[in-house]
């Protein structure tokens, strides 16, 4: 008989989405435009052509989605305030009507005893602020400040854990620097600028929220703040120097650009030679690193796979490319490698001993409905439970690790690849929006109700 392996008394066993990916009524109840909105409007970008206009249409149906969650046993829902549906124009008076929504999921949620995770910032700027030149501008940073001073004002201590900004790796590069997302700028010159404006508007709210003195509400815990990075390990093809240095560029620039910065109140200064080459430096005022690197309560890490890289002369920005590996990848086509999700927790361990939460973990396949109605997706019951198992370990070892949100709560519309990659533990149909329990699904809500794999 296989041993169980339990989780801690009070593991936070949670799901996670985004408001672009699953609200829709992206024009609705004075709701403003986003940069995604405008990205996917705009043609080529998007896979398909798709667009987030209707998405899951959960603004309409959350009562229905949180009653899932509730009979799936979630503990915490990992969501998004949409900017824009708060601040149509970034700044000025708040939409009532966006603010009334939250209001309502959030008593929903409480009602079914699952608490609310809020992410103030997952990508979706106000258009009207890009138009004023987005997070190239250090304005935006206070732009975002007075943002989150407002949430924090209006939902307190109904939300026990905020989150600043999740993935600033990806706002600086992919929507910087090669223009795979919103807002689609190719101007690599920007990325670093970009990544310090968004570190700064973290300091900024996290200031803001100290001085909010949050206090609970219900019997809920202490409010918290932290920030959610994207973490991968970057590892080298061989024992090559140059190999080796490619893959430590590449970690530089995805961890150490972000680590660094919040914990050691310093950028990495192999980082800046490599950038400062390509006439790429961030715009540091005094007391900018101070401010960044306040202490926060804990950190968010999103984490799926791994790299291997080799040196690439081809590569102007990086000098590195990635290395195929053997084994079936997801969907997406990443490596299977839950070692990775260990490696993280070290990493992040080493430089904090603050608490960590897994808020992103997952896989996109290609799941197919069955005649009954049926989705069977071991691949991804084994994918979780093989990360999960690594999590476990990390526990083990003394590491303080207090929940997993899988992504996705549900089928959603995934960035520039639109609706074609399916990460969700229930089945979305995009014709009916019906939500369809996947095999995974039936699996997570027993893992919880066991604690233990």
């Amino acid at each position: 008989m296989t041993e169980q392996l339990q989780f801690p008394p009070g593991f936070l066993w949670g799901a996670a989405t985004a408001a672009y990916h699953i609200e829709g009524a992206w024009n609705s109840d004075g709701k403003g435009e986003s940069i995604w909105d405008r990205f996917s409007h705009t043609p080529g970008k998007i896979r398909r052509g798709d667009t987030g206009d209707v998405a899951c249409d959960h603004y309409y149906r959350y009562a229905e989605d949180v009653a899932g969650m509730a009979a799936m046993g979630l503990k915490a829902y990992r969501f998004s305030f949409s900017w824009p549906r708060i601040f149509p124009q970034g700044s000025g008076q708040p939409n009532q009507r966006g603010v009334d929504f939250y209001k309502r999921l959030i008593a929903a949620l409480h009602e079914r005893n699952i608490m609310p995770v809020a992410t103030l910032y997952h990508w979706d700027l106000p258009q009207a602020l890009q138009n004023r030149g987005g997070w190239t501008r250090r304005d935006t940073a206070q732009r975002f400040a007075e943002y989150a001073a407002y949430m924090f004002a209006t939902f307190g201590g109904e939300v026990p854990i905020w989150t600043t900004h999740n993935e600033p790796f990806c706002t600086a590069f992919f929507g910087h620097g090669n223009g795979s997302h919103a807002p689609g700028i190719r101007w690599p010159w920007h990325i670093l600028k970009v990544a310090h404006h968004v570190l700064l508007s973290h300091g900024l709210a996290v200031q803001a929220f100290r001085a909010a003195a949050l206090h609970p509400v219900g019997g809920l815990p202490d409010p918290t703040i932290g920030i959610v990075l994207l973490l991968w390990p970057h590892q080298a093809a061989t024992k090559h120097p140059r190999d080796i240095a490619a893959a430590r560029r590449i970690d530089g620039a995805m961890n150490r650009m972000f680590l660094e910065p919040l914990f050691h109140g310093s950028y990495p200064e192999d980082m800046l030679r490599h950038f400062a080459r390509r006439f790429i430096a961030p715009r540091i005022r005094d007391g900018d690193l101070e401010l960044i690197s306040q202490p926060i309560d804990y950190v968010g890490i999103n984490t799926y796979s791994r790299t291997v890289n080799r040196a690439s002369w081809t590569d102007w920005l990086m000098g590195a490319r990635q290395v195929p590996q053997p084994g079936v990848p997801t969907k997406m086509g990443w490596e299977v490698y839950p070692p990775g999700i260990y490696d993280v927790i070290n990493m992040v361990h080493s430089y904090t001993d603050r608490p960590i939460y897994i808020t992103e973990n997952g896989a996109a396949y290609e799941d197919q409905v069955n005649f009954d109605g049926s989705i069977d997706d071991q691949e991804r019951i084994d994918y979780i439970t093989a990360y999960l198992e690594q999590i476990h370990r990390a526990i083990r070892a003394g590491i303080d690790v207090r929940g997993y949100f899988v992504w996705a709560l549900m089928d959603n519309f995934e960035w520039n690849l639109g609706y074609s990659m399916r990460f969700g533990l229930w089945y979305t149909d995009y014709v009916t929006l019906k939500r369809n329990w996947k095999r995974s699904a039936y699996w997570y809500r027993d893992l919880i109700a066991r604690n233990a794999l």
